[in-house]
């Protein structure tokens, strides 16, 4: 059986801390490991401590979909993802955008709910499903691998699953009216 060629989702995976010695460093590492093979993806990092804005802008606008991989500092997300949202526009527009959060106990989740509400002004389409690391510190091992991968595994394919679904969707529907009347 022949089965049709799909055209790779391009996913820009967001680090949205540059704090030194940032811990968002091995979780966008396993992040990245998870998304990467031969799959249906092919993926860049967008990281606001290593690129300069211009960088970062062009990646962001080559992504069919984003993976925002966000800390919680003091119950929010990190000013610098909120100055990288803020200095682009038009590259989220009509894309999905998964989470992969951590923090203490919760997790990250806080930041989460915040940049919904972020990104719903900015027209991307946030994916339920998530992956979350509460007290992230303990499991990490200094290698950047996670000490038990099961269950955050299992989550990181749901998400990918519907990150892919709303990807291949919303690729078609940008080029149609309301977003087609902004395409370049």
């Amino acid at each position: 059986m022949h089965r049709p060629l799909i055209p790779q989702i391009k996913v820009a995976v967001i680090y949205g801390s540059t704090r030194q010695g940032r811990l968002c460093t091995k979780v966008a590492g396993w992040t990245i490991a998870q998304i990467e093979g031969d799959g249906p993806f092919s993926v860049e990092s967008v990281d606001p401590g290593a690129q300069d804005l211009a960088e970062q802008t062009e990646r962001l606008g080559r992504a069919d979909a984003f993976i925002v991989v966000t800390p919680e500092y003091n119950r929010s997300f990190p000013a610098p993802l909120k100055a990288l949202i803020d200095a682009t526009g038009a590259e989220w527009r009509g894309k999905p955008v998964a989470f992969v959060s951590y923090g203490g106990v919760s997790g990250g989740l806080r930041a989460v709910e915040q940049l919904r509400l972020v990104f719903a002004e900015l027209h991307a389409a946030t994916i339920r499903d998530g992956v979350c690391f509460a007290n992230a510190w303990d499991q990490f091992d200094e290698s950047g691998s996670l000490r038990d991968a099961d269950r955050a595994e299992r989550a990181m394919a749901t998400m990918l699953g519907q990150l892919h679904w709303w990807a291949s969707a919303l690729r078609t529907a940008r080029n149609t009216v309301p977003y087609g009347q902004f395409a370049a």
